[in-house]
């Protein structure tokens, strides 16, 4: 049975300060990248969030802390902490579509995750 997840999570920060490049040219996962995935993983199985199945459609609404910022860089990085917690691998996203908005006293994202028909 087909159903659509609704939660919040974190606001991520930028994706260059969840995977910077070492001195030999490697990414990895920085120590804030490593919270930020911890943290929105906790929130979002504590919303009862669980790994969906087939293609799915993802809605973000990212309400940032100030005007600055990349937002097709928050999307990875959100979407990047949801693998294995809300899907197997961001490959399962079909259609995504993200909004930015203000929130100085607020900051976060609201997901919207629903299977495709069909």
């Amino acid at each position: 049975m087909a159903r659509t997840l609704k939660f919040t999570l974190p606001y991520p920060p930028s994706l260059n300060n969840l995977y910077p490049t070492s001195r030999s040219g490697r990414r990895y996962l920085s120590a804030e990248g490593k919270s930020y995935k911890q943290l929105a993983a906790a929130m979002a199985l504590q919303a009862g969030v669980r790994v969906m199945d087939g293609e799915l459609i993802v809605t973000m609404d990212f309400y940032r802390p100030r005007k600055s910022g990349d937002l097709s860089n928050r999307v990875k990085a959100a979407e990047d902490a949801l693998t294995g917690i809300a899907y197997h691998d961001d490959s399962q996203i079909v259609d995504i579509h993200a909004r930015r908005f203000e929130d100085k006293a607020n900051p976060r994202v609201e997901v919207t995750i629903e299977p495709t028909e069909g």
